[in-house]
């Protein structure tokens, strides 16, 4: 990335850019965004609807399929499925890649797969997500990409942000998803890959644990993690009052959605619920100006800051829960992160990758490089795009390498 290209970013995350793209899809019948009341009887990763959509360079197919929240009741989810124009020069059958997005925001208008087509609310992250994408169909992957569980979909609920479980399930699922979409030309047993960083490098790397129990049948061959919220007892203390606090406030959305019986909204004074109900409607730059430096102490009853709650029953249960480093991932793992990231603390993901060295994963370790200490983790998007494709086209070669875990 050029210095020039590097301060025009820079300027450009110091002010609100939310642009409104194309009218959302009709919410008819059809739309992927509408789901049925009750849902067909499926399993997990099937294909309920499909609708052609736009992307530059690849077949670009909307999908709903059957996925499974935390709780493990199955659920309808949205994603985009994508095939590279070009054909496949690689070694045996075109992989695909199942790319997890980062943060994007908690509204119905947020989703990936319609800021990707160029409708929704779009705003630089949605560029971030582009950039990504394209990464991969550079490389000749196929693209599996989920929405995650959320709004998108008619009476899904608010986005369960960060919970491990729920967005492990709907990463794997859309590679399931992916194999059994007529029309693709792609194999239904072939090799497949993981991908993604921030919020997307935690649902990766929680797939990359439950892939051998929830979906054993997939050929995983490796997984990219970068920038990942990993301890969510850490990321309570490091973003309260900072810049991005929004993103701690999306953190406990995703905490009542999941866990409705901790009833974590009677922890809240008026301001609190107040800032709950504006966040829900908000994508992710906005979030980010909007609740910047926001203390979470003044948003209590009892006037404690998050963190101390989170230390206590039943919200321990659920931070534990939730931790990932705490399973073997049964496929290389390739864990990056830049030692200056200024919203996770670098120490979170590598904790994360020595937990699983413990178990005898295999584990490589990659310092992200850093520019500067300002926005260094929207930054570390630009260069992990780069080294997940080529890392992976290694890995589908049988060349991820045996780690260097012991050295970091």
């Amino acid at each position: 990335m050029t210095s020039s290209f590097r301060h025009v970013l820079i300027a450009a995350m110091t002010v609100t850019l939310v642009a409104v793209g194309a009218p959302a899809a009709s919410a008819d019948s059809d739309s992927v965004y509408v789901s049925s009341s009750p849902l067909p009887a499926g399993e997990n990763g099937d294909v309920l609807k499909s609708q052609p959509s736009t992307y530059n360079g690849a077949k670009s197919t909307r999908i709903q399929y059957l996925s499974r929240d935390n709780k493990d009741k199955q659920v309808a989810v949205s994603g985009t499925v994508l095939v590279p124009n070009n054909p496949w020069k690689g070694p045996g059958e075109r992989p695909i890649v199942a790319y997890a997005p980062f943060t994007f925001g908690m509204g119905p208008d947020c989703a990936p797969s319609k800021t990707l087509a160029g409708e929704g609310s779009s705003d630089l992250v949605s560029g971030f997500q582009g950039g990504f994408v394209n990464a991969l169909l550079g490389a000749g992957f196929a693209v599996a990409q989920t929405d995650y569980i959320g709004p998108w979909v008619e009476g899904s609920g608010d986005h369960p942000y960060v919970v491990r479980l729920s967005e492990a399930h709907t990463v794997l699922d859309v590679i399931r998803a992916a194999q059994r979409l007529p029309g693709t030309g792609l194999p239904a047993d072939g090799p497949v890959g993981i991908a993604g960083y921030s919020e997307g490098g935690s649902a990766a790397a929680a797939a990359a644990e439950l892939a051998a129990t929830y979906a054993p049948e997939l050929n995983v061959k490796g997984v990219y993690s970068g920038a990942a919220p990993a301890d969510k007892a850490a990321l309570s203390k490091s973003l309260d009052g900072g810049m991005y606090a929004g993103f701690l406030g999306y953190a406990l959305i995703g905490i009542n959605q999941a866990y409705p019986e901790a009833r974590l909204m009677d922890l809240a004074n008026p301001a609190g619920a107040d800032l709950f109900l504006k966040a829900r409607q908000t994508c992710t730059l906005n979030a980010v100006f909007q609740f910047m430096y926001k203390q979470t102490s003044s948003l209590t009853k009892e006037g404690k800051p998050v963190s101390a709650y989170l230390s206590q029953p039943p919200f321990d249960t659920i931070v534990a829960e939730n931790r990932i480093g705490t399973v073997k991932p049964a496929m290389p793992v390739l864990v990056e992160h830049s030692p200056m990231d200024d919203v996770i603390p670098a120490a979170v993901g590598k904790q994360m990758a020595k937990d699983w060295c413990g178990k005898g994963a295999n584990v490589q370790w990659k310092d992200l490089p850093t520019f500067t200490p300002f926005f260094s983790h929207a930054l570390g998007m630009t260069t992990a795009s780069t080294d997940a494709a080529e890392w992976l086209k290694g890995a589908f070669n049988g060349q991820a390498g045996s780690g260097n875990c012991g050295r970091f």
